[in-house]
């Protein structure tokens, strides 16, 4: 499966009403730690079927952002059943990114 953009518009369906946990990623293309962090949750969301993997870009999305009281990018957040279960900030390897799910 491919990263999923993620808009207001989008975000119940996508996030709070999926059947699979969700790894979400608040993000912008002018932030490098984000462009660090993007080759691996693509990585992720091919290998990985039985989660999805998500992206809001803050620059196009700021309700989003601001409903989530994002300070600093990339932040990844985990939900399961609609509820937001872990939470990080910054740029992470990939086993630190899978230890969150």
């Amino acid at each position: 499966m491919s990263v999923i953009h993620v808009t207001k518009d989008s975000f119940q369906d996508e996030v709070i009403n999926s059947s699979k946990p969700v790894l979400l990623d608040f993000w912008a293309s002018w932030c490098g730690p984000c462009r660090m962090v993007a080759p691996v949750l693509d990585e992720i969301a091919q290998e990985r079927s039985d989660i999805k993997v998500c992206k809001v870009n803050v620059d196009e999305q700021p309700e989003l952002a601001k409903q989530f009281g994002i300070m600093s990018i990339p932040t990844l957040m985990v939900f399961k059943d609609g509820k937001l279960v872990n939470q990080a900030m910054g740029a992470r390897p990939k086993n630190q990114i899978l230890a969150m799910l």
